[in-house]
């Protein structure tokens, strides 16, 4: 895994379509306590993925870093709805709204990142440049 949206497919780069995780250095709050949000929502993809095989459907083939932008499957989940479902991600809603629904379900029962505070990835990589 490169982090929580992008991972290694086949010796090639590759960005989960439609989410956005946040970085590896980013940390959130929860239980009025700093974590490495980062971090552990590389390890939930990390955990999703396991040693199974990941099936992908190609969108774009290089986005402006190089990466292939894809739907991506383990058997039959798809592993961009879980990390949503699942908290670990947001919905990237400049792109599309295909996880919009996980999202408004994940932050209503509060899991992964909904537990707490966080700066959305995309306004926190803003901040840094």
């Amino acid at each position: 895994m490169l982090d929580g949206d992008s991972l290694i497919v086949a010796g090639k780069r590759v960005r989960l379509f439609g989410i956005d995780a946040p970085e590896l250095d980013q940390l959130c709050v929860r239980d009025g306590r700093t974590w490495p949000c980062g971090r552990e929502v590389k390890d939930a993809l990390q955990a999703i993925v396991g040693r199974d095989r990941v099936d992908c459907h190609v969108q774009e083939i290089n986005d402006r870093y190089g990466r292939v932008i894809a739907h991506c499957k383990v058997g039959d989940e798809d592993i961009a709805a879980r990390m949503v479902s699942d908290g670990m991600a947001t919905a990237d809603r400049r792109y599309s709204d295909q996880y919009v629904g996980e999202e408004e379900a994940a932050r209503r029962e509060h899991r992964g990142l909904w537990a707490g505070r966080f700066e959305r990835p995309e306004d926190w990589r803003r901040g840094r440049r």
